[in-house]
């Protein structure tokens, strides 16, 4: 098993990432104007491209068990965590409209995509991504559906409509492509093609999520609230890796969906709950100070949960 100073090394260059990317938006190398062009490109474009690669070919997906229960599982335990999230809001004081919503969803909300996906390859190989993928389809779901209802009130159709976006476009077409073995018969240029695209996903992705998170460091003043930053703290980098690390241990879940576990069961909250709280009336300076008290913490943090998650799980060799 790797030692603490080695997987703090493993995920220092994922921060790297994020930083360089407060350091382009600072400076202006990618402009205000500019972000809405590479957030498409990155949701629209690479990602695709990603998960085509990484499930088309992915001989893991043939097991029943890592196609059914990862999506389930993303599902339940993210509206779980949000549950959790809300009952903790209200006896930490905040009511609807003052940020008991938006701490609900931020702190029920891993970072699901551009923060495990290269701990995942780091760890276990690229062959790992297919099945966190599977799962995120799951934590998608309850983003949409009852994240949106967290914050917003919106109906549960309205949630479902966002699930039809690329990326959930091109998981089916690379899981059908599996199952059927068209993947095996795709022209090398065209996989080719998909993978030049594939490999800009992971880094784009998180120079992006810097860029979206430098706009509320300004007033670095704002971004600390005690009373909610500790117990963000305490709710996402303390108790629910222990719900996530307990269900790895103790469901009947493939040694791939146990490693999806253990990964998601260290990230911090995810940059897009900031952009949900934006977009759907919810209160945003509360998912920022979440997400960066979060994600500062868990460079630290991560390390350990990885090493002890994967001993618990029975992973460690």
């Amino acid at each position: 098993m790797m030692s603490y100073g080695q997987l703090f090394l493993t995920i220092l260059p994922v921060f790297a990432m994020i930083a360089l990317g407060v350091g382009l938006r600072r400076t202006r190398l990618i402009s205000e104007a500019a972000e809405s062009s590479l957030f498409n490109l990155v949701i629209m474009v690479t990602t695709p491209c990603l998960i085509f690669e990484s499930v088309a070919l992915n001989p893991a997906l043939r097991q029943p068990g890592n196609l059914l229960l990862p999506p389930l599982l993303g599902f339940g335990l993210t509206l779980l965590s949000m549950v959790i999230g809300w009952y903790v809001a209200r006896a930490l004081g905040l009511t609807i409209g003052h940020g008991l919503r938006t701490f609900a969803l931020t702190v029920g909300l891993t970072n699901y995509g551009y923060l495990p996906l290269p701990l995942m390859d780091a760890l276990f190989g690229p062959e790992s991504r297919a099945v966190l993928l599977i799962y995120n389809v799951g934590l998608e779901a309850a983003i949409w559906t009852g994240g949106i209802l967290v914050v917003s009130g919106l109906s549960p159709l309205a949630g479902w409509r966002k699930l039809i976006n690329a990326p959930l476009m091109a998981l089916l077409l690379a899981v059908a492509a599996n199952f059927t073995g068209v993947a095996d018969h795709l022209p090398a240029l065209v996989m080719n093609f998909v993978h030049t695209l594939a490999v800009c996903a992971i880094p784009l992705g998180l120079l992006m999520s810097g860029v979206s998170l430098e706009p509320h460091l300004a007033d670095p003043k704002q971004l600390v609230n005690p009373r909610v930053t500790l117990i963000a703290w305490l709710l996402r980098l303390v108790v629910l890796p222990l719900l996530l690390l307990g269900v790895a241990r103790w469901a009947p879940c493939s040694i791939e969906l146990k490693r999806v576990l253990v990964v998601q069961a260290a990230m911090p909250a995810a940059v897009v709950s900031v952009i949900i709280a934006r977009v759907y009336g919810g209160q945003p300076l509360i998912a920022v100070q979440i997400v960066l008290g979060t994600t500062v913490l868990a460079l630290f943090t991560i390390p350990f949960w990885l090493r002890f998650g994967l001993s618990f799980a029975g992973l460690a060799p």
